[in-house]
């Protein structure tokens, strides 16, 4: 098993939960957020280096990948978990687009770049995408969340099938409604991402420890995203009209359509 790790986005959340998992196990850790306070008190508590700044940017991730290889002599796992949400549809705006793409997809991108060539050196790595069910199925309510989130699967999935002969291991974290700020700040989607029993940061982080051994790509911590993903290749017409009639209680509780406006 892997000791030396660096985890985006762990200043809380998933991303802390993975963390503190990881240092239970006594692994070395370098972690990265862009909250500063929260993200230096949870690297205090695990005995870990703190990194912050932007992991969405090129340079935030030459530094990140740098200063790990600086304190750890080699990173054998990189937790890419660090993201965000918009709650908008059409209404989005480019800014939104961008800020979800970049920290949802280009992201990954860029520490894939940073850390495939060093991994193809020394025979071998491991890359672990938070994404979402959302990548797998969608989300409603927020279209550059669930756009940037297929394209983050999509991203693992290319990754894995180019280089996992050469030794590298690729996963993608894809939950549902999970107990972190980003449910408890998701509005009148919160109903919906709970349909199914929200799971603890802790319980996510129980599931991606267990599947580190199992080197399977998907990393499913409500199981019935199984089923959910093989009902919507068998029956897609189907399950997108089950979607709609979900949209439209979305609708009826909210007392509004689904925005469609043009961006100035």
């Amino acid at each position: 098993m892997p000791d030396t790790a660096v985890v985006t986005g762990a200043a809380r959340g998933i991303g802390r939960a993975i963390a503190t998992r990881l240092a239970r196990e006594g692994w070395q850790l370098v972690l990265a957020d862009l909250d500063a306070v929260g993200l230096q008190a949870v690297a205090g508590e695990l005995d870990a280096l703190a990194v912050p700044g932007d992991t969405s940017t090129d340079a935030g991730v030459r530094h990140l990948v740098q200063t790990a290889y600086d304190r750890l002599g080699h990173v054998e796992v990189f937790f890419a978990n660090a993201g965000v949400g918009t709650l908008a549809g059409l209404d989005a705006s480019d800014a939104d687009w961008s800020r979800a793409l970049d920290t949802n997809v280009l992201a990954h991108v860029r520490a894939a770049r940073q850390l495939v060539p060093r991994w193809l050196e020394v025979g071998g790595g491991r890359l672990v995408v938070t994404a979402s069910a959302a990548g797998l199925l969608t989300m409603l309510g927020d279209a550059p969340y669930s756009v940037s989130k297929h394209a983050a699967v999509a991203f693992a999935e290319w990754l894995s099938a180019t280089y996992r002969h050469r030794g590298i291991v690729v996963q993608a974290i894809c939950p549902q409604g999970v107990q972190t700020r980003m449910l408890e700040e998701s509005g009148p989607l919160q109903q919906l991402l709970t349909r199914d029993a929200a799971l603890s940061a802790d319980d996510v982080a129980e599931a991606v420890w267990q599947a580190l051994a199992r080197d399977e790509f998907y990393v499913l911590p409500h199981p019935e995203v199984h089923d959910y993903f093989a009902q919507r290749a068998a029956h897609p017409d189907a399950w997108l009209a089950g979607m709609n009639r979900l949209q439209q209680k979305l609708d009826a509780q909210t007392g509004t359509t689904t925005p469609i406006e043009e961006n100035a």
